[in-house]
């Protein structure tokens, strides 16, 4: 194959790019079936729900909101709405299921339709950013959570659903609690809609508490449902360890020789943990004579097909061991486990509203979350966990993580509310309401970007086409330029390539992780990462989006794929919905740089004389990521940015070079031209 030379100006650099993960941020969403052999009818009989079938339909009868506490597995996802048709629930309306994640959305409903008889579409059905399959005729309505946060615009009382069903409400993101918070709202107003809200480790209590109000009386109840779980010991450290990856290895290795045969699953906190622990067990089996034990990685940004090789049987004699993120730990559950070691941190996203930036921090695991992990060990037989801190430690955890609201930018959700009439931000009932400081930066943002006015009420059309459009408001007001500086078409890709993983594969060894950073040279460009991205896109559909094409460039097919599928749903949206024209700039990249500008230019940074990039509103010290293409090239005076993240530096991520003037030239009510000392 010939080599693809870019559409835009390749800079004059062969330096090396170095490479540094991203932090564990993604999840997954697969069953092991204990039951797979049997038929679908028997296997419904033998979920442990089935027993508590007439208590639901009961509970549901005499109180408006059912908190239903059960194990992952139990058929809480599956079966409840299939009983609620079955009793006639349908007739009375919709029976709508939110999850948190489009997979699980998907997967749910073909299963449900599967032990029904039937295709996807006729009785039951799922909707999902950018892609339907729904009929007349469908009574039972998978979606994702943001899905039915757009449908309250049109229905705020949504009128034509009978029972909502909030599924894994325990992860607590923002779109839940938007959720369950307009929905309280929804219940005091018409009595007739009811709510379940569906869980493996909720506090049933909290939320028990949330949905009473004055003279409500008992309009909720808890039922629990047992689960199949064997006695499960715990042993802890008597000393805290240094090192908890080197602590894990050494405890597989000595289960290993000691322990009777059973898979082992230890939980770490990210991939690079995942992937050292990996080598350094590679190392221990390498040194010993026998080679029986198979060791698996297991982390949100592996493949389908990678991740599924962790529930298959190994050779007999052989043990398995499982090294996984905290993706392992409720909505997966794999076969053969009978050993659990739990590294006692987690990775989590949070936000600090002083630098506008997310910062991924290691902290302790929540005692929910301990519990969680040491269920993995008892769903065959009894088992064992291993956990790598003290029982001191393990007394003084709190309880639970902070919900997702409380620790994360807030100018997303406040549009949403805003769109949907929620006038005094501050008055609305979170279940777990977001820190003073948050709500306040995102109503500086949305001001600076003219979503809002002075009275903090969405404007006309700016305010409310963000609230409408389903990216981060940054993205929205870039696409909403785009369409005046005639540059719509390549925006509009950009935002597509944004809304899947990385295009760039970035392989685990050394050699071809040297080779992938060669081959995506020949798309990098001075100007930074989105013009860059927008040449890779170019490329794959010049060369005829073949995956010959991406596995000589080392890119990522499925992604890059999925993105040329959602630009094409986007280009229909954009024009026919939003009316915004579209037109290509033709090469233009100043005029993208510049519409660039326009979405972003509350993130800019400078270049410092100290050599540093410092944030233009905070003099923050600031760095370009490792992966970013800019991280080799001279540095430009004025760069804006995409993200900020912080690991072990504040970094920079999708940067574009820019210009000073434009500045005052796009955002003339945010920046002035003026002399200071520095």
């Amino acid at each position: 194959m010939a080599t693809f030379k870019p559409k835009f100006l390749k800079p004059e650099t062969d330096d090396a790019i170095t490479d540094s993960a991203a932090g564990e941020q993604q999840s997954s969403a697969f069953v092991f079936n204990a039951n797979h052999n049997l038929g679908l009818v028997d296997q419904r009989e033998r979920l442990p729900i089935r027993q508590y079938r007439d208590q639901i339909l009961y509970c549901l009868e005499k109180h408006q909101v059912v908190i239903l506490v059960g194990e992952t597995g139990s058929g809480k996802s599956t079966q409840v709405p299939q009983y609620l048709y079955e009793w006639g629930w349908h007739t009375k309306g919709l029976i709508g299921i939110t999850e948190p994640r489009r997979v699980s959305t998907v997967t749910l409903a073909n299963r449900v339709a599967q032990e029904r008889g039937e295709l996807v579409g006729d009785t039951v059905g799922y909707v999902v950013r950018f892609l339907e399959k729904m009929t007349a005729e469908t009574k039972i309505k998978f979606m994702t959570e943001g899905i039915l946060l757009r449908e309250l615009l049109a229905d705020p009382l949504l009128t034509q659903y009978g029972v909502i069903i909030v599924d894994e409400a325990h992860e607590r993101n923002m779109l839940t609690d938007m959720v369950l918070g307009l929905l309280k709202k929804i219940l005091r107003k018409r009595s007739t809609l009811k709510l379940i809200i569906s869980s493996a480790t909720i506090d049933a209590g909290f939320f028990s508490e949330f949905f009473s109000w004055p003279g409500s009386g008992d309009v909720s109840v808890k039922l629990s449902i047992e689960g199949r779980m064997h006695p499960v010991s715990n042993f802890y450290l008597n000393e805290p360890c240094a090192d908890y990856v080197k602590e894990t290895v050494e405890t597989v290795w000595k289960l290993h020789q000691k322990e009777p045969p059973g898979d082992i699953l230890a939980f770490l906190t990210g991939q690079e943990e995942v992937l050292e622990a990996l080598d350094l067990l590679r190392e221990y089996i390498a040194s010993s004579e026998k080679e029986n034990l198979k060791v698996l990685p297991m982390y949100g940004s592996m493949s389908s097909s990678d991740q599924l090789a962790v529930f298959f049987t190994p050779p007999k004699g052989t043990r398995k061991v499982v090294l996984a993120t905290n993706i392992a730990e409720t909505s997966i559950t794999i076969p053969g486990i009978v050993y659990v070691i739990d590294c006692g941190y987690v990775k989590v996203k949070w936000y600090n509203p002083k630098t506008c930036s997310d910062s991924l921090v290691i902290v302790p695991v929540s005692k929910a979350s301990a519990i969680q992990r040491a269920g993995r060990a008892g769903r065959m037989r009894p088992g064992k966990v291993y956990r790598l801190y003290t029982k001191s430690d393990y007394d003084a955890l709190a309880p639970r993580q902070p919900p997702e609201m409380r620790r994360s930018e807030m100018s997303g959700a406040v549009l949403q509310l805003k769109a949907l009439g929620i006038g005094n931000i501050l008055r609305f009932d979170f279940p777990s309401p977001p820190p003073a400081q948050n709500l306040l930066s995102a109503l500086e943002g949305l001001f600076a970007l003219d979503a809002i006015d002075e009275q903090g009420n969405l404007t006309q059309p700016v305010g409310y086409l963000l609230a409408e459009l389903p990216f981060s408001a940054m993205l929205s007001k870039m696409l909403y330029v785009s369409g005046q500086m005639g540059c719509s078409e390549e925006i509009i890709t950009i935002i597509a390539l944004l809304q899947v993983q990385s295009i760039f594969s970035r392989p685990a060894s050394a050699a071809a992780q040297q080779s992938g950073r060669i081959a995506h040279r020949h798309f990098e460009v001075a100007e930074g990462d989105f013009i860059t991205m927008l040449n890779v896109y170019t490329g794959f559909v010049e060369e005829g989006m073949t995956k010959e094409f991406c596995g000589q460039y080392y890119l990522i097919y499925r992604n890059l794929k999925r993105a040329h599928e959602l630009r094409e749903q986007l280009i229909t949206l954009a024009r026919k919905k939003y009316g915004i024209p579209i037109f290509s700039c033709k090469g233009d990249v100043e005029t993208l740089c510049k519409c660039i500008t326009a979405g972003f230019f509350t993130q800019v940074a400078y270049l410092h004389h100290s050599g540093v990039y410092r944030q233009i509103s905070s003099g923050t010290e600031l760095a370009i990521h490792p992966n970013s293409t800019l991280y080799t090239l001279p540095q430009a005076q004025y760069v804006v940015y995409g993200e900020l993240l912080q690991t072990t530096k504040l970094f920079m991520n999708y940067v574009t070079v820019i210009k000073r003037e434009w500045l005052t030239e796009l955002a003339p009510h945010y920046y002035q031209q003026t002399t200071v000392r520095d």
